[in-house]
């Protein structure tokens, strides 16, 4: 079996406030393998969107170890994490998050304009973006002009524009219903399947953790049960 390309080990992640001492995480022990699909299920306040934060390296835990690709995000300084998430994460959130005024195109060119690619490299990515979540008859359109699946498809083509290590999607078809929500995960499964991309997704949804090939469940900040055959794994 390869090394997991997610090695995570007695992390733990808590909060201070008014001097109260507010565990999140305890002790999460998890691996992910290189290619693999899986998803964080638990009820509000499980910790599961901290756990994908910390993953992503948006935040930083108290203590313990995330090695991603070999690399400890928890030791990273602010300005080194962030050139590490630019480099290796790519982003899908349940409310999109694109930028209003601008195409989307321009969205999804976004996170390439903080690399070195000329533009007509850029352009070259972009187009195969929107080509890959089929939107290439709608890159000059702007998000009001999309449907809200339209929209979740860009935001799926700019977290895969950079060619990330890992996408990370914080309950993707939150915003959604049942069928475009479907075509979403039927998306993020063809990323996973055919194209080898690792996924982490944080979802409520039995339905939409069915598509993941693990689903990892949280309760009150602690890992309590695995389910390494999820319906429609791969």
């Amino acid at each position: 079996m390869d090394s997991p390309l997610i090695r995570i080990r007695d992390l733990s992640k808590a909060y201070q406030r008014g001097g109260q001492h507010i565990p999140v995480l305890v002790d999460i022990h998890l691996d992910v393998q290189p290619g693999e699909f899986v998803a964080l299920m638990g009820p509000s306040g499980s910790g599961k969107s901290t756990l994908l934060n910390l993953i992503a390296g948006i935040d930083q835990p108290s203590s313990g170890r995330i090695e991603i690709g070999g690399i400890d995000i928890a030791t990273l300084s602010e300005g080194a994490l962030a050139d590490w998430r630019a480099a290796h994460v790519g982003f899908v959130f349940q409310f999109y998050n694109l930028m209003p005024v601008l195409t989307a195109f321009e969205n999804v060119e976004l996170p390439l304009l903080l690399t070195g690619l000329s533009r007509r490299e850029r352009h070259a990515h972009v187009h195969a973006a929107l080509e890959m979540v089929r939107l290439s008859d709608r890159l000059d359109h702007y998000p009001n002009e999309l449907s809200g699946g339209q929209q979740q498809r860009v935001a799926i083509a700019r977290a895969l524009v950079s060619d990330p290590t890992l996408i990370v999607a914080d309950e993707p078809t939150g915003d959604l219903d049942r069928t475009t929500g479907q075509e979403v995960l039927d998306l993020l499964q063809h990323l996973q399947r055919d194209l080898g991309k690792t996924i982490v997704m944080v979802t409520h949804d039995p339905k939409a953790a069915s598509c993941a090939g693990r689903v990892v469940h949280l309760e009150k900040g602690v890992l309590v049960t695995e389910d390494p055959y999820a319906p429609g794994g791969a």
